[in-house]
């Protein structure tokens, strides 16, 4: 079966009613189908795996069960397993290689792009006129979206072979189009 967004979108949102986790979950797709574009890759498979990679958040919302206890759902609705790895990957506790280029941008989009909407939510104009230096000074601040894990944003951008700013830039741009839809001023 190929996955279609369609499809990712209605499992997205039969186990996910929360906004902020649908929101996110667009973010991601939105970032690593930049991503997909940049490198030449499949953006419809690329967006389904930005899509589901928390798909099963709200039910499963602990690391003795997220993403794992997800894999198995995915399964039985019958998506590849280039998607449920690629989704298990995304986990740091799991310790799962992320040996593709998928894997690794699926990684290096999740927790910047939750933390560049945030960023974006203190703005009165949302992300429109957001730049990489301003994402830094904010991630310098422990305070400041307290649950995004740094790390993984730094590590993130290092797996991708990316300088830090131009990850940064190459998610804020790709946020942009669908501002409103992540609640964010236009």
């Amino acid at each position: 079966m190929e996955p279609t967004r369609d499809q990712a979108w209605e499992t997205l949102t039969r186990y996910t009613s929360n906004e902020a986790l649908r929101r996110h979950a667009l973010a991601v797709e939105a970032s690593v189908r930049s991503y997909a574009r940049r490198f030449g890759e499949d953006e419809e498979l690329w967006g389904v795996v930005g899509l589901l990679h928390d798909f099963d958040y709200e039910i499963h919302p602990t690391l003795d069960k997220h993403p794992q206890d997800g894999a198995p759902i995915l399964r039985e609705e019958g998506y590849p397993e280039i998607v449920i790895e690629s989704v298990l990957s995304h986990a740091e506790h799991l310790a799962m290689p992320r040996d593709t280029l998928l894997k690794k941008t699926l990684f290096a989009c999740d927790e910047l792009s939750g933390f560049i909407v945030a960023c974006g939510y203190v703005r009165p104009d949302g992300v429109a006129t957001l730049e990489p230096k301003s994402v830094r000074k904010k991630l310098k601040q422990p305070s400041f979206a307290a649950g995004v894990h740094r790390d993984e944003v730094y590590r993130g951008a290092e797996e991708l072979g990316l300088e830090l700013d131009d990850h940064i830039a190459n998610v804020i741009e790709a946020l942009g189009p669908i501002a409103g839809e992540l609640g964010l001023r236009q």
